[in-house]
C-alpha cells in the first residue's frame, strides 16, 4: 500500500480526559465524524485488539482494529478492510489498498492546554480532500471539548 501521512495538531483549552471523551464517546464522535461523511458512527468498545467498524448512513466505511488505547494519551487504529452496503470486505483491491494503514491520535498536556495531534495514512489521491476534512474535524473536536 503506497500511502502518505496527514499530520495535524490543534491546541484545546480542555483536559485530556475531556478531549478523550470527545474522541471516543458515541454522542460526540457522531458530531465530528460528520465532517468526513454525514451519519458516520463507530461500532467498537475501543479496547486494544478490538474490532472497530466505521460506517456512514449508507452502511459504507472502514474496518479496523484498535492497536493502542492509552486513555487520555494515545489511540491507534489499524485498517484491515472496507464496508460496502453493510458488507465487510477484506479481499478486494480497494480493501487491500487501505489494509495496514493507521490512524493515530496523541494527546499531550502543557499548562492546562491539551495538544491533540493526529496522523492518518492516506492514498496520495485522497491527501488534499482528507486534509481539508481533518481541519474541519479538529475544529469540531476543539469546540466540543471546550464547550
Amino acid at each position: 500500500m503506497k500511502t502518505e501521512k496527514i499530520k495535524k495538531s490543534i491546541s484545546i483549552s480542555a483536559s485530556s480526559q475531556k478531549v478523550w471523551e470527545v474522541l471516543t464517546n458515541d454522542q460526540y464522535t457522531r458530531l465530528w465524524y460528520a465532517e468526513f461523511s454525514e451519519g458516520t458512527y463507530a461500532e467498537t468498545d475501543w479496547k486494544e485488539r478490538s474490532k472497530v467498524v466505521f460506517k456512514d448512513s449508507k452502511g459504507n466505511g472502514l474496518v479496523g482494529k484498535i492497536v493502542l488505547n492509552k486513555p487520555a494519551e494515545a489511540l491507534s487504529v489499524e485498517y484491515e478492510g472496507i464496508v460496502n452496503a453493510h458488507v465487510e470486505d477484506y479481499k478486494s483491491s480497494e480493501a487491500q489498498q487501505i489494509r495496514g494503514g493507521h490512524e493515530n491520535y496523541f494527546l499531550t498536556v502543557s499548562d492546562g492546554i491539551t495538544m491533540l495531534s493526529i496522523e492518518s495514512d492516506m492514498s496520495p489521491e485522497y491527501i488534499e480532500p482528507m486534509s481539508l476534512m481533518w481541519d474541519k474535524a479538529l475544529l469540531k473536536i476543539k469546540d466540543l471539548s471546550e464547550a
